[in-house]
This record gives C-alpha cells, sequence and structure tokens, in this order.
C-alpha cells in the first residue's frame, strides 16, 4: 500500500469516528453515562494508527473508562476536557511502544483527540444542565408545595383565633362565677390551659404562613447568635453535646425582625441537640457573602432520608417519636426566614447528621 493510499485509510478512520462519537453522544441516555463514555473510547482506539496497540482513557471526575490497561512507559498525547471553560476531565492515549521503537502517533490523531474531547465536553456540559433543570424543577415544586401549605394554613389559623379566643373568655368568665365551686375551678383551669396551648399552636401555624406582625430593624446578628448559644449552654450541658461557633467578623448587619431571629435559631439548636449523641459536636457558623448573610447548623446526628428531606418544612411532620413534638419548629422557622425574603435548606453531611443553611438578605 503506498503512503498516500495510507494516510488516505486514516483520515477515513478518523472520519468515521468522529461520525460515530457524535451519534453515539446524540443517542446517549443521561442515565447511562458510563455506557456512553465506553463506546466513546471504543470508537477512538480503533481510528488509530495501530488499535492493538493503543488504548483509550476518560478521566472526568470519579469515572475512569478506559479500554485496557496499560504501561506506564508508553507514549502518551492527552487533551483537556473542558466544562463551562473550567478543565474537568482528560482524554488520554497510551502507544505501546514494547515491540517497536519506531512507531508514533500522527499530529492527525491529536487533532482527532482534540475534537472528540471537544464532543465529550460539550456532552458533560449538556448534562449538567439537564440536572441542574431537574434540581431547579424540584426546589420550585416543593416551594409552591409549602406555599400552598402556608395559605392553608393561614386560613385554618385565622378560622380558630375567633373561637379560640372565645372559649379563653368564657372561661375565665365562669372561673370568677364558679369560684366556690373547687372542682368547677379545676375543669376550667384545664379547659383555660388547652386552649393556651392550642393558641400556641395557631400563633405557630400563622409563623409558618408568614403572617405573624414584625418589628424589623437594622441589627448585628453576631451578638443574638452567640446569646442564643449561650442561653442554651445548660441545656448543651444536660444532654452532653458540644458545640464550637465559627464567626469571623465582629458584625454582620442586616435588617430583620430581632426576636424572630433568635427565634430560629433557638428552634435549630434546640432541634439539633435533640438528635445529637453524647459528646456529639454542634457547628454554628455565620458569614457574609457579597449581598446575604449565611447562618448554618450542623448536628452528628442520624440525618434524614430521602423522604424526609422532602417534607421536613411541612407542619406536623416529625421524625421525633409521639409527645416528643408537635411538628411545627421547622415549619415556624421556614415561614420566619421567608417572611424576611430569605431561603433555607436542609442537607445531610457526607459522614453523618444534617446542615441548615439560611440565607438572608443584607437589607
Amino acid at each position: 500500500m503506498t503512503t498516500t493510499e495510507q494516510a488516505l485509510k486514516e483520515r477515513i478512520k478518523e472520519l468515521t469516528c468522529l461520525y460515530e462519537v457524535s451519534s453515539i453522544i446524540g443517542n446517549a441516555n443521561v442515565e447511562l453515562i458510563n455506557d456512553t463514555l465506553k463506546a466513546i473510547v471504543l470508537s477512538l482506539k480503533k481510528a488509530f494508527q495501530y488499535p492493538d496497540k493503543t488504548d483509550v482513557i476518560i478521566d472526568w471526575e470519579d469515572i475512569s473508562i478506559f479500554t485496557n490497561e496499560f504501561i506506564k512507559d508508553d507514549l502518551t498525547i492527552h487533551s483537556d476536557i473542558n466544562i463551562f471553560n473550567h478543565t474537568k476531565g482528560e482524554l488520554i492515549v497510551h502507544l505501546n511502544t514494547t515491540d517497536s521503537n519506531e512507531i508514533n502517533f500522527l499530529k492527525e490523531e491529536q487533532l482527532l483527540l482534540d475534537n472528540v474531547a471537544l464532543k465529550v465536553g460539550n456532552f458533560l456540559e449538556r448534562i449538567e444542565i439537564q440536572k441542574n433543570e431537574t434540581s431547579l424543577k424540584r426546589q420550585m415544586e416543593h416551594t409552591d408545595r409549602l406555599s400552598i401549605l402556608g395559605e392553608i394554613t393561614a386560613g385554618i389559623a385565622h378560622e380558630l383565633n375567633t373561637p379560640l379566643a372565645n372559649i379563653l373568655g368564657f372561661a375565665e368568665l365562669l372561673k370568677s362565677d364558679l369560684a366556690v365551686d373547687e372542682k368547677a375551678v379545676k375543669d376550667l383551669d384545664k379547659i383555660i390551659d388547652n386552649a393556651i396551648f392550642s393558641r400556641e399552636v395557631v400563633k405557630k401555624l400563622m409563623f409558618f404562613a408568614c403572617e405573624m406582625p414584625q418589628k424589623m430593624k437594622h441589627i448585628n446578628l453576631v451578638p443574638h447568635l452567640k446569646n442564643a448559644v449561650k442561653l442554651l449552654d445548660a441545656t448543651f450541658k444536660k444532654e452532653q453535646v458540644k458545640h464550637s461557633v465559627k464567626i469571623k467578623e465582629e458584625e454582620l448587619w442586616l435588617r430583620a425582625d430581632p426576636i424572630q431571629i433568635t427565634q430560629i435559631i433557638f428552634n435549630l439548636l434546640i432541634n439539633a441537640i435533640y438528635f445529637s449523641p453524647k459528646e456529639g459536636t454542634i457547628i454554628i457558623e455565620a458569614f457574609k457573602k457579597k449581598k446575604n448573610i449565611i447562618i448554618k447548623i450542623s448536628d452528628e446526628g442520624k440525618g434524614f432520608t430521602a423522604d424526609e428531606l422532602k417534607k421536613v418544612f411541612q407542619p406536623f411532620f416529625t421524625t421525633k417519636p409521639i409527645g416528643d413534638g408537635s411538628g411545627l419548629g421547622l415549619s415556624v422557622v421556614h415561614g420566619i426566614v421567608a417572611s424576611h425574603k430569605g431561603t433555607i435548606t436542609a442537607e445531610n453531611n457526607i459522614k453523618n447528621g444534617a446542615t441548615f443553611t439560611i440565607t438572608l438578605p443584607k437589607d
């Protein structure tokens, strides 16, 4: 075979490879990324001048797809895989020269590798975009559900307020009228106590629904955080739970209701203490970004299941045993944060426990 014929044959192999790779990517299933990358490296291997002596590797994040093991002394060419203008991986080709020192890569093979790396980068970009769109869609659906729950909850709270006020008022009147009847007074005290408890539940529902009046002020968050931790010091000691406050700045200013901000911190810390193991550590962080103040509270408890994470801020949902919680603590926190035009998220830590992240606007 003449040199021209050989060169033409190699160009045909390279063009065939580019066509195959485009087809593989065009028909790719997002759920089967590894299979797609495997098909690409196999197609690329066939396109090289010495396919029997060539091995191809794609390294991307924690994924490594290759056609075969390779020898460190092999000849190597590579091309970066860029995703959104950042190098996130590498496409590597090894040529085994054990049997012959005279063989080498063609300059066209480097160009082929660069072209395939570009296609792979575009493919992985598409996957990242789809993942982000799916995640955003889930967040929006979750927000919509909480919004609907908030409207329903606000309606229920308003409807209950009037009858509860009447129960308390008439119970107090009856108590004064029946002062001589000791048994009747005790029964009325039970009615009054339960009505007060119900009123507190209604208040929490209104917090969730963002219906409580606020006294917004320009406050420094740091002393409020530290004071909340200090006030719970006895609880930390009683439950044998440690805490670590990580705040570098002395001042973190934002516009907020100081009482409600304290309530947020209290609720999250009490929740973290409840789920923390003995000698576990709760980490309280606060820092500022360009437009926001971030608060993070992490524990070393059992964390959440995937289903619990979806419902964690819904009213009356709780992972505590019956009698240990009303399921309103985190929904109240969500309501207060929302009323401050902020966001709150819950996620599991890498090892154990969970982290609640609150983002509040500075102004």
